[in-house]
């Protein structure tokens, strides 16, 4: 990834945030390779089909069934479930040149520590997506709602690279950021997640339903306000009112299924640690009790085993 182009690019985990977000960078030009699994055979055919804005955009897209095939690139995208990052040290080498950087779009906290440790914190960002997704069939990808993705460099300041990602998410119409504390972002998309996710599987909830009940309405208040302490109590200065942003915003989404709620359905395996259990061993070790955070985790640990 030069200082004035992304490159040669890969995207790692090609289901409904990478299909859109590669996709779309497909779209506008760049040499996107996908790793594809069970979609090979259609998206070699057919390309990708993503629905968004009320279009319909269909992608020739590059699709290979090994990252051996793909080669070396510039830029790597990642948006396996964290649960499978053990994949990654076999995934990830036939990829890297010199110069590599690599992109995280998982969910939860840990996934950046996981990169820089086995290939080293300088090649490594991350890159937050607030957005309703849903694969609704073989290459095929509905964007329902929202889109904002936030990027920003492990433990550095952004950079001319984070300009550059953030610039070309832009350029096809997505509202892309470059942020300061890649931590403390993840932090403010775990408000979110760690209630509208957990409740989907607690309660089996859809968005539309939690914000409907005010039993559980008021429950996604509390957990929000756990993550806040917890945030806060590590540095993080996230004021009360963004709980309250949060639940405005997701109006709008209406009788969505959070992918954990797709996830466990399906019986697929559950970001768990990443979104519930991490966080919390992180805020109990800054002081914080975050008991609603600590009975939901329980609950979905006994529930997804």
């Amino acid at each position: 990834m030069t200082q004035t182009s992304l490159g040669r690019i890969a995207i790692v985990g090609s289901g409904a945030v990478g299909s859109y977000y590669g996709g779309m960078l497909a779209h506008s030009g760049r040499d996107v390779h996908f790793l594809m699994r069970a979609d090979l055979g259609t998206v070699m055919t057919n390309g990708l089909t993503i629905h968004t804005g009320g279009r319909t955009i269909r992608v020739p897209a590059k699709a290979h069934a090994t990252t051996a095939e793909i080669g070396p690139c510039d830029l790597v995208i990642i948006a396996l479930k964290a649960t499978a990052n053990a994949a990654l040290d076999d995934i990830i080498p036939p990829l890297l040149n010199a110069g590599t950087v690599l992109v995280t779009l998982q969910n939860g906290l840990g996934n950046e520590e996981y990169l820089a440790q086995r290939w080293g914190a300088e090649r490594v960002m991350g890159a937050l997506c607030f957005v309703c997704l849903n694969r609704t069939a073989p290459g095929e990808v509905t964007h329902i709602d929202h889109g904002t993705i936030s990027i920003g460099e492990f433990r550095r300041p952004p950079s001319r690279r984070t300009e550059l990602l953030t610039e070309a998410f832009r350029s096809v119409g997505i509202e892309a950021k470059a942020v300061d504390d890649l931590v403390a972002e993840r932090w403010r998309k775990l408000v979110w997640n760690v209630p509208f996710n957990g409740l989907s599987i607690a309660a089996r909830a859809t968005v539309a339903d939690v914000l409907a009940d005010d039993a559980l309405c008021a429950e996604a208040r509390g957990l929000m306000s756990d993550v806040l302490d917890g945030a806060r109590a590590l540095g993080h200065p996230l004021p009360d009112e963004f709980a309250d942003f949060q639940l405005e915003r997701s109006a709008s989404m209406g009788a969505y299924r959070p992918s954990s709620m797709i996830d466990w359905e399906a019986g697929r395996a559950v970001e768990v640690e990443a979104i519930w259990g991490e966080p919390l061993r992180q805020g109990r070790a800054a002081g914080t009790a975050m008991p609603r955070l600590a009975l939901l985790h329980a609950l979905l640990r006994r529930l997804t085993r």
